[in-house]
């Protein structure tokens, strides 16, 4: 194989400089297939060849290593393709090419804390067990020493790092050493900083000065990167007088910094960033630790709590610093309940996104969408949240708090998995291009030689592979989309904004605080209600956990419902029926909306709690708006004919359909109370289904009757009423009639009976028990008193029978009931038939005046018979004054008098005929407007006394109690009970005024 091949094939990219750095005299006599094998371990193979020649050229003795087995010369390739910084600082001072002299080791330890610090301190001729050292080494002698042996520190680091072998395993270990490594140089520059100072102060007075150093961000939180900004925060105390004290406190301070970053024959480290201290920059640099408390209780921000989050003294007087700790704790796990808090941060998180600069947007791992940023503030707020009542959530670092967060219910396990891996994977890049050149940087590279080596660098030494750099790319984008949405669902959780407002007693579930709260909330039975909690937050499983995570939130939106006591009894039964269910409660913690959705249905409506109970599953609706969508006709008719062709058996049918049935009317009532349907909507889904329900039961009672005997006839049946119209409501019956044509050569008296034997199972069908019972189920009663003659007629009829009854006895109140009749389920050509042959009676040419005083004297005489005994007619909402009824007559009444002219009136939809009616001409706007509105709200209510009482009623409340339920669910808020019952009266006066003046022309 030809060297350019070769080169190639081991990863360099610059062939040229390759050949001429392989031909140096330095590694004359060096085994190329040795040195080859060593270099296809390095990450970027031209910097680690450029980099051992000019080392062996200042240490010739470094030949003996580079030519050895891989097992003992790894580490020197390995650092060499990785860091390019490191090689220089390795040629400055090859005295510490020693660092090599190690058996890389797949699972390395982290260095020991103590150690480091010993380390570094002992660099500078200070005593590592002096309670306040003192450095030997002053001035740029001391700072050189102190940067160099950190730098054997990061050396010694890389080797372990660059060697573990899951790169992503080590990441926790490797920021908690580099953020040690910091600390005991920070230690070592306040030695210096102690010696430099007595050179202006009285050795005393220096000595008297305790000044901690508290680590803040990553250092504090022991998750550094190769090359950061180490934040600080300094406290000192002192019997000095405050002012000498002071001045000595910023004199260490400012010290400390001169050592870590001045200017010097050894580069400075990193920039040591005071910037976080009470009132930053315009503040003083150290303060006593009562400086501090005052500053925290009186002025802080909420992002300077957030920040302390990380705190944790990493330098100086440890006892100072442990006392500085345990005075901000408080704080910091009471701040989440600070006025708008949750926003606070979210808004910060924002302000970070929007202030990157443009051209750097698509390439931040740290700040961007889907960056770092992303992770760490989701974590820190849900610690800030619920770290208050729960203390295993205290934890400084990223990961061990997202594991935290995980074993206490508060993200999924699998979230939290995903959330582990893309963090560690995002800081694995972040410390892959910090070290190579040691350069502060969030970027990432652009260059296709740079994208190749950081590919290489982040897998482990088990690899062999180069992947290619838009692998790499791929990987990282993929790795930000799965952050951001993470990002995006927990971090803006609903539930978060809640829960920050709890007290930590609150939050804790204490029986004490539960009861007391759940009393002030409006409990009526507190104790029941603490069994109820009991029950749901018993024993030490992830599931009782979760509810004791969720319960403080959900007992203050069970509370804003009507019937909150029974609203967490439905929440238990409903829990108790999920079980183990791995979605349910993950879902609630979630989902943008579910919880809340959730307490609002099972507090506010008997119907829906009763639904859910028997449906539990379908709680999982509640998290998604498109799961809320009615379902169609259509789509419907499609699932019950697959269900009936695979279930032959009748009972067993139509168990299937009346199931689907009873699924889409929890469907609809939960979607009308999360605000996603207007009140015809809502006629227009629950007719949908009741037609579904009917063409079903109508195909299962014809295969019953015909399995003992062919098909003799066709039956249809009409709709009628507010069926009809498509406008029912929840506790709407189907009005119906029944129409039937018999087959050619089938005589009519067979025809007849088949079809009365279809419409007769048909019924019974849709009506009668099954076994074992469906539950809570709203049973749908088929009422055919419409068909001519009323009862006294045949339940069912031919069409011809039809032609002949409206040809000879037909009576106007029979016409007007055809104007809502709509074929429903059927036979399709017996439909158009059907609507063909009724078409010219109920809309006819010209009402005669004989007809429309019929119509009049009919209604008269309904308001003054079927008006319940004893009910207020203002209030009852179907025949009151300006209720249901007025509306509907006087609407028919027009369609009568001129539907035979205007095709626009011949609807069966109240709605379209009014607006139609406006339109025409035929009666003003304003009255229009008046009586559709009177309408509505009147179905509304009606509506809302079956989903608030599981029962139908046609009466506006008068219980206070049920008032301010039907109003809630008609969209008034807490206590405007009397605001709905002013809003009908009013609206329904208006109404039958609108009413006495067309219809009876008062």
């Amino acid at each position: 194989m030809s060297l350019a091949r070769r080169l190639i094939a081991a990863g360099f990219s610059d062939l040229e400089k390759g050949e001429r750095f392989l031909a140096a005299p330095e590694l004359e006599g060096l085994d190329q297939e040795v040195l080859f094998a060593g270099l296809q371990l390095a990450a970027n193979p031209d910097t680690a060849l450029q980099s051992l020649v000019r080392l062996i050229e200042k240490h010739p003795a470094l030949r003996k290593l580079a030519a050895a087995e891989l097992e003992t010369s790894e580490p020197l390739y390995r650092v060499l393709g990785a860091s390019e910084a490191l090689g220089e600082f390795l040629i400055r001072h090859p005295e510490h090419l020693d660092a090599f002299e190690v058996t890389a080791s797949p699972e390395p330890r982290a260095a020991d804390t103590a150690v480091l610090r010993a380390r570094l301190l002992q660099s500078v001729r200070a005593d590592p067990k002096s309670a306040r050292p003192v450095a030997g080494l002053l001035g740029q002698e001391g700072y050189e020493a102190l940067r160099t042996a950190y730098r054997r520190g990061l050396v010694e680091l890389a080797v372990k790092d660059l060697c573990a072998a899951d790169p992503l395993d080590f990441l926790p270990a490797a920021g908690a050493e580099l953020a040690d490594l910091a600390g005991a140089a920070i230690e070592a520059a306040l030695a210096v900083s102690r010696a430099e100072a007595a050179e202006h102060f009285s050795a005393a007075e220096v000595a008297d000065v305790g000044l901690a150093v508290i680590g803040m961000g990553k250092c504090g939180a022991r998750e550094l990167n190769y090359i950061s900004d180490v934040d600080v925060i300094y406290v000192i105390e002192s019997e000095l007088e405050d002012s000498r004290a002071n001045t000595i406190g910023t004199a260490l301070a400012s010290g400390i910094s001169r050592a870590i970053m001045s200017t010097g024959r050894e580069p400075g480290l990193w920039e040591v960033d005071a910037n976080l201290r009470p009132e930053g920059k315009s503040g003083p640099l150290v303060r006593t630790l009562a400086s501090h408390e005052s500053y925290y209780a009186r002025w802080a921000e909420s992002w300077e709590f957030q920040a302390l989050l990380k705190a944790r003294t990493i330098a100086g007087d440890t006892d100072l610093g442990a006392r500085y700790e345990a005075a901000v704790a408080p704080l910091i796990w009471s701040s989440a309940g600070r006025e708008g808090f949750v926003e606070s941060v979210r808004s910060m998180r924002r302000r970070v996104t929007e202030h990157i600069p443009a051209e750097e947007e698509q390439r931040q791992i740290k700040l961007g969408r889907g960056g770092l940023r992303d992770v760490e503030f989701t974590v820190q707020l849900l610690q800030l949240v619920h770290g208050k009542s729960d203390e295993s959530l205290r934890r400084r670092d990223t990961t061990s708090a997202i594991a935290a967060l995980s074993a206490g219910g508060y993200i999924g396990r699998s979230d939290a998995a995903e959330f582990d891996r893309d963090y560690r994977y995002l800081r694995l890049l972040e410390h892959r291009i910090q070290l190579f050149q040691l350069r502060r940087t969030h970027l990432m590279p652009v260059q296709e030689a740079s994208l190749r080596a950081l590919a290489k660098s982040v897998l482990g030494p088990f690899s062999s592979e180069r992947p290619k750099p838009d692998a790499l790319v791929d990987t990282w984008r993929r790795t930000k989309r799965s952050v951001r949405e993470l990002h995006d669902r927990i971090f803006y959780r609903p539930l978060l904004n809640t829960a920050a407002m709890l007290s930590s007693e609150e939050a804790r579930l204490t029986p004490e605080a539960a009861q007391g709260r759940l009393a002030a909330l409006g409990y009526l039975d507190p104790q029941g209600a603490m069994r109820h909690i009991e029950a749901l937050t018993a024993g030490v499983s992830r599931r009782a956990a979760l509810q004791r995570q969720l319960l403080p939130i959900l007992l203050g939106w069970l509370a804003d419902g009507v019937d909150p006591d029974g609203g967490l009894l439905a929440f238990r039964r409903v829990s108790e029926a999920l079980g183990t269910t791995h979605w349910y409660l993950g879902l609630l913690r979630d989902s943008t909306a579910a919880a809340e959705r959730l307490c609002h249905v099972l507090a506010n409506s008997r119907l829906i709690a009763d639904l859910l109970e028997v449906s539990p599953e379908s709680v999982a609706w509640l998290g998604s708006d498109k799961e809320l969508v009615p379902l169609s006709f259509e789509a419907q008719w499609q699932e019950i004919a697959s269900k009936m062709s695979r279930h032959a058996e009748p009972e067993s049918a139509m168990r299937l359909i009346r199931l689907i049935r009873r699924r889409e009317i929890l469907r609809i009532a939960i979607a009308d109370s999360a605000g996603l349907l207007d009140q015809d909507q809502v006629g227009t889904a629950l007719a949908d289904t009741d037609r579904a329900a009917v063409l079903g039961a109508l195909r299962v009672a014809e295969t019953m009757v015909t399995a003992e005997e062919p098909l003799k006839t066709h039956v249809l049946v009409v709709a009628m009423g507010r069926q009809g119209g498509r406008e029912i409501g929840y506790g709407s019956d189907a009005d119906v009639m029944y129409v039937h044509r018999g087959l050619p050569g089938v005589p009519d008296e067979e025809a007849q009976n088949q079809a009365a034997q279809i419409v007769g199972r048909l019924s019974n069908l849709l009506t009668q028990p099954l076994r074992p019972a469906i539950l809570a189920e709203r049973v749908l009663a088929v009422d055919a008193d419409l068909r001519p003659e009323g009862k006294s007629g045949p339940r069912v009829r031919s069409l011809d029978s039809y032609a002949e009854y409206y040809r000879r006895w037909s009576l106007i109140w029979e016409a007007q009931a055809l104007l809502r009749a709509r074929p429903m389920a059927g036979d399709d050509e017996l439909a158009r038939d059907f609507v063909a042959l009724i078409d010219p009676i109920r809309y006819p040419a010209e009402l005669s005046e004989h007809d429309g005083r019929e119509v009049r004297r009919v209604k008269a005489r309904v308001e003054s018979e079927r008006l319940p005994r004893g009910a207020d007619p203002a209030r009852h909402l179907k025949l009151g004054r300006g209720g249901l009824s007025d509306v509907e007559w006087l609407t028919q009444l027009l369609q009568l008098q001129h539907a035979g002219r205007y095709p626009e009136l011949r609807t069966t939809s109240t709605v379209e005929a009014l607006e139609a009616a406006a339109g025409l001409g035929l009666l003003a706007e304003d009255d229009v407007d008046v009586l559709l509105r009177s309408w509505r709200l009147a179905s509304r209510i009606r509506s809302a006394n079956v989903i608030w009482t599981g029962r139908a009623s046609d009466l506006l409340p008068s219980s206070r109690r049920d008032l301010e339920a039907v109003a809630r669910w008609c969209g008034y808020g807490q206590g405007n009970a009397a605001a709905l019952e002013e809003d009908y009266l009013r609206l329904s006066r208006r109404a039958r005024g609108v009413f006495e003046r067309v219809f009876y022309g008062q």
